[in-house]
């Protein structure tokens, strides 16, 4: 694992406020800048019961985990599905790297 898991809510609280967002169709993506790439899950009980939830959060640590590389540097991102009928691995990595590709474009034009 390239990565750390982000999972105390003095953690997340922060991402929340200090955090900037970027919205795919199925996804919301929070990020902010950090020294080692984290990641960490946010999900309601809207995305259905247990079970649902954890394949969920299954589905984006793997695509997580193969696509992180693709961010242009370390931040620390929450990853927000959005709910749906039924959510599929190929559906969520589209997503996943649309919203990789909209941050290294918001930070590559903060650099000009």
């Amino acid at each position: 694992m390239d990565y750390l898991r982000i999972k105390k809510n003095a953690e997340f609280s922060k991402l929340f406020k200090k955090g900037k967002r970027v919205f795919s169709p199925a996804l919301s993506l929070i990020y902010y800048p950090s020294r080692q790439a984290e990641m960490g899950i946010a999900l309601s009980k809207k995305h259905g019961k247990a079970v649902t939830r954890n394949r969920i959060k299954r589905l984006l640590r793997e695509i997580y985990r193969k696509n992180h590389h693709l961010l242009g540097g370390n931040y620390s991102v929450i990853l927000m599905p959005r709910p749906a009928e039924e959510y599929g691995y190929g559906e969520l990595e589209k997503s996943m790297i649309c919203c990789f590709d909209r941050v290294n474009r918001c930070e590559s034009s903060k650099k000009v």
